[in-house]
């Protein structure tokens, strides 16, 4: 694991300093005692480097076996950087960073970032507030869902079905009575594109890469 810049390392420490601050301030006017470990846990995807901590571990081979099959170094060849990093060792994108968090079009398709696979409509996404895109339904057959203990946390990684590139993470049962499904697929940008057609060319084994 690369070290951070001297940077990251000052504005990680700001960060930090300031939410035990804040979680102090407030203990203090309700007359309660503060419990910093839960609030810094929410806080910590969102904290430069830290953020890396709680993605899931790029060490932990996937019980799946997907269509699309290539080495570590056909992906760098075809991957920048930052899509490598999230899509094939499991990276997570800072909260509100994402181009696609705020991208809310009637019509099109979210494909997968790493090999083209169709993976959502753009009417299954919707707005949670979490900084990341959200969707409440994935196209069938288009994820694959695995158990994902990292960060001290429990959590569902959910995975392109063709490639087995990295989305997020799904949480159920939040109470979502608007959507038709109680659903938040929580997607990095990164892990994506968009295209206007709506098409679905790509799922069950087919890829363009």
């Amino acid at each position: 694991m690369r070290f951070p810049s001297i940077p990251t390392v000052i504005r990680t420490f700001h960060t930090l300093i300031n939410v035990t601050s804040r979680i102090t301030s407030q203990s203090r006017t309700a007359g309660l005692h503060p419990a910093p470990r839960i609030t810094l846990l929410k806080s910590m995807p969102t904290i430069p480097f830290f953020g890396s901590l709680f993605s899931s571990s790029s060490n932990k081979m996937s019980k799946h076996n997907f269509p699309v099959k290539k080495t570590e170094g056909e992906w760098q060849a075809i991957l920048s950087p930052e899509q490598f990093r999230i899509l094939r060792m499991k990276g997570t994108e800072m909260s509100g960073t994402g181009k696609y968090d705020k991208h809310h079009p009637k019509t099109g398709i979210y494909n997968c970032a790493g090999c083209d696979a169709p993976l959502y409509k753009a009417t299954h996404k919707f707005d949670s507030g979490c900084g990341w895109p959200a969707f409440y339904d994935a196209l069938p057959g288009a994820i694959r869902e695995e158990e994902d203990n990292s960060g001290w946390m429990e959590r569902t990684e959910i995975m392109c079905a063709n490639c087995g590139g990295h989305l997020g993470h799904i949480f159920k049962g939040e109470g979502r009575k608007e959507l038709p499904k109680d659903e938040r697929h929580c997607v990095n940008s990164v892990s994506i594109n968009f295209s206007p057609d709506d098409t679905t060319d790509g799922i069950n084994g087919e890829s363009k890469v």
